[in-house]
């Protein structure tokens, strides 16, 4: 159940929201922030920010701060918590050493905001720290169909997951890191690529110009032990762009931080520098596919009736493999379905619930009223 700190349930403007649920038989914690100009009018985009490895996202909410961003800028943010590995810290899936379905979670967890909040589907992006870097890149690789655009301060790529890289669009991507960050070299170890490759494969799949524009930013903290250099590789495939900014003597830090921990750059702000990027691109300008183009006006799916007084038919324009997810009014998962059927039916109990529907690389969401 979602529970607010700042207000009660109702979950307005300006709310910081404590929730968890159970996924893949764990029980998946996170934090949420409501800006304070959300009003539920218009839809609205989401950032999900991942911490890093042995952190949490109540750490994360704070060191990479987005909020006084969203209060103005209106999207909200969402803090999810990395599972338990062996050595009782949190993680994402690093090395792919923990046997979790990440990216089920992660999928989940934006479907239960979506059953409560206007989201706008085709603007959904990952940032992250570290290991929620890595996160990130792979949401790129696997989760396109719903990820607009990538960002990852001090993370990186394994070979393993360039190797299986699947971007489902030219996929707009960001790294922020320093020269001299001993946790992630930039120069690449410990099955970490370089970051200079890694930016080099965005650049190449989105076809971007290789001669990047670049520029020194101005030395304005000149105490803070390191300089920065951003550089620009533009005209991607369908406006797709690929943004360095290089921390010359910086370590494993989240520039512009509240709290200074090592050499953290101090000329900008990589959490409005974030947010500048991802505010250029939306899905359905990147990807030949809209977030919910599986559109019920065009006949390719129907669900009926809505309001209904017990069960639901979902049917489709052909027979196809599908994947149908059901949630309750609270965003909890109640059951997963895959059908090859045409026409499927749903015995329900009085309440509201929210369907997801997958059909390859196309999907969609429906909210069914049982009265």
């Amino acid at each position: 159940m979602l529970a607010c700190m700042a207000v009660s349930l109702g979950c307005k403007a300006q709310t910081t929201i404590v929730d968890s649920f159970v996924y893949g038989g764990l029980m998946r914690t996170y934090r949420l922030y409501v800006p304070a100009v959300y009003t539920g009018a218009n839809p609205v985009p989401v950032v999900l920010n991942l911490h890093g490895y042995t952190s949490n996202g109540l750490q994360q909410e704070s060191y990479g701060d987005f909020r006084p961003i969203a209060d103005t800028a209106n999207f909200i943010i969402a803090h999810p918590d990395g599972a338990i590995d062996a050595f009782n810290n949190r993680a994402w899936n690093l090395l792919g050493v923990l046997p979790v379905d990440y990216i089920g979670f992660l999928s989940a967890l934006l479907y239960t905001f979506i059953a409560h909040y206007n989201i706008n589907l085709n603007r959904l992006y990952s940032t992250g720290l570290s290991n929620g870097g890595y996160m990130s890149y792979l949401l790129a690789c696997s989760m396109g169909h719903r990820i607009a655009a990538i960002a990852s301060v001090t993370g990186a790529m394994t070979a393993d997951m360039k190797l299986a890289c699947a971007p489902a669009h030219p996929t707009p991507v960001m790294e922020i890191h320093g020269t001299a960050d001993l946790v992630v070299p930039y120069t690449g170890g410990n099955a970490n690529l370089p970051v200079d490759t890694t930016i080099l494969y965005w650049v190449s799949y989105n076809h971007c110009n290789p001669l990047p524009v670049v520029t020194t930013l101005p030395d304005v903290a000149v105490n803070d032990g390191c300089t920065a250099e951003h550089a620009v590789y533009q005209g991607g495939d369908n406006g797709s762009s690929v943004e360095l900014y290089k921390i010359v003597g910086g370590g494993h830090t989240w520039p512009g931080a509240p709290l200074a921990i090592g050499v953290t750059n101090m000329d900008f702000s990589a959490s409005r520098e974030i947010w500048r990027f991802f505010n250029q691109y939306s899905l359905n300008n990147l990807a030949t596919f809209q977030a919910d183009e599986l559109k019920s006006e065009s006949g390719e799916v129907l669900t009926y009736p809505n309001p209904s007084a017990k069960g639901v038919t979902i049917q489709f324009n052909n027979a196809a493999e599908r994947n149908l997810a059901l949630y309750n009014n609270m965003g909890v998962l109640i059951t997963e379905i895959k059908t090859h059927s045409q026409k499927y039916e749903l015995d329900l109990t009085k309440g509201f619930y929210f369907l997801r529907i997958e059909e390859g690389s196309k999907y969609a969401v429906r909210k069914l009223l049982i009265q």
